[in-house]
């Protein structure tokens, strides 16, 4: 049985409630933004759809890099995409002027957040070490053992 660390649930805990809080804070801005500029609507709903999937993958998946990587891009897609739309604007005249409060900042801090405990989360635990690296060649040289002994045993049939 393969134990998992406090840290480890401690960093899937704290991406997962930041997903679902971004999720929630982008989903209650969907209706206001689809009738004032349809796509950012659009993007504010893929963005919480993709958010809950992030939040859903954190918890349940065994090795969760593909959801800590896309909610850290997805994240980093909502903060840069909200910079530029309180600065330079964003296509078909989108321009934002302030922070709307409580929803601007609360969202920065959450997705701030993702991408701080994704980073954690990628930093603690190196892809390949040498004990990894061992232990998944042992792993397969005994299913190429037992691959070849089963095949011993048909042909013997």
């Amino acid at each position: 049985m393969n134990a998992i660390s406090a840290t480890e649930i401690t960093l899937r805990g704290l991406g997962a409630c930041c997903a679902v809080g971004n999720a929630v804070l982008h989903g209650l801005l969907v209706p206001d933004h689809l009738e004032e500029t349809f796509y950012m609507g659009v993007l504010f709903a893929l963005g919480s759809a993709a958010m809950l999937v992030v939040a859903v993958a954190l918890v349940t998946l065994k090795s969760p890099l593909p959801a800590w990587l896309t909610g850290a891009l997805v994240s980093l897609g909502m903060i840069i995409g909200f910079l530029l739309s309180r600065t330079v604007g964003l296509p078909d005249g989108y321009y934002e002027s302030g922070w709307e409060p409580p929803y601007g900042p609360l969202s920065l801090i959450v997705e701030g957040l993702f991408v701080l405990a994704s980073l954690a989360w990628l930093g603690r635990r190196p892809p390949y070490t040498a004990d990894r690296v061992a232990a998944e060649v042992r792993r397969r040289a005994s299913d190429t053992h037992d691959d070849v002994a089963d095949h011993a045993r048909i042909e013997r049939m």
